[in-house]
């Protein structure tokens, strides 16, 4: 029985180590252009089932409740909070953020796609509209050689002034992706996500429209992170951690009565 507790205590312990790098990941990324906080998710292990609930206790009474005995914690999964970023003023006028659902589509390395809310582009020496990384902005955009200004309109329309034109002239549109479960996207690092059968497939659309959110130029959408709500969940898992540790210990002390009494 003793052996069984301490494995039990051993499996609170990895759950709440895993959970405090979840939020020591948040904390990094309390200043990272939109990242979204994890949250920890925990399930109880398999129930051994020493007694059965109405089961015989004799040959005329059942057991009322029975007797079922855990075998401690794991953590589930984690939890991508979706909620909207504090909007920051950059005047920056390739910076953009979305304000509401969905994720801006470039194109990375291999061809494959990648979705992301930090909105921080740039120019490439080719002209093309794409991330710090060199990341293709897609449906691709090219801004002309000498454009004098840029503007991007709430639902996406991408205009230039080139030198010699009096009104500005339409250049492309960046279209939002959306998808049926957005919590199924991969986080692969450097701020992108990438489609997965849990996600459902991408659905491309014109920002403001069937729940899109719309596009705010000249600014970057924050991290969502709270720091003060960290910080109590760091206390929290901490104080846990402990609990679980001094349940090892005070095993250990009547493993030891036993060894040493019986």
């Amino acid at each position: 029985m003793g052996s069984a507790a301490m494995h039990i205590a051993r499996t609170g312990l990895d759950a709440q180590d895993m959970r405090m790098r979840v939020i020591s990941n948040n904390l990094a990324n309390v200043n990272t252009t939109g990242f979204k906080r994890d949250r920890a998710s925990f399930e109880a292990l398999a129930y051994q089932v020493v007694t059965a609930p109405g089961s015989a206790s004799t040959a005329e009474t059942k057991y009322a409740t029975g007797l079922n005995l855990g075998t401690g914690v794991r953590v589930q999964g984690t939890a991508r909070i979706d909620t909207q970023g504090a909007m920051q003023t950059t005047g920056n006028a390739l910076d953009m953020a979305l304000d509401g659902n969905g994720y801006f589509q470039v194109q990375m390395p291999g061809g494959q796609l990648g979705y992301t809310r930090a909105g921080n582009f740039s120019r490439s020496p080719e002209g093309l509209m794409v991330t710090n990384e060199g990341y293709q902005v897609m449906p691709g955009i090219t801004i002309p050689e000498g454009a004098t200004s840029i503007t991007v309109g709430s639902d996406g329309t991408v205009s230039a002034t080139i030198p010699g034109q009096t009104e500005a002239s339409q250049i492309g549109q960046i279209q939002i992706a959306a998808f049926p479960n957005s919590a199924g996207l991969q986080a692969v690092g450097d701020n992108y996500l990438v489609e997965t059968a849990a996600s459902g497939a991408v659905n491309l659309g014109i920002a403001g429209q069937d729940g899109r959110g719309n596009i705010r130029q000249g600014m970057l959408e924050g991290s969502n992170v709270n720091v003060v709500e960290e910080l109590v969940d760091m206390i929290e898992t901490q104080r846990a951690y402990e609990v679980n540790s001094k349940m090892i210990s005070a095993t250990d002390e009547m493993l030891q009565y036993v060894n040493q009494n019986v």
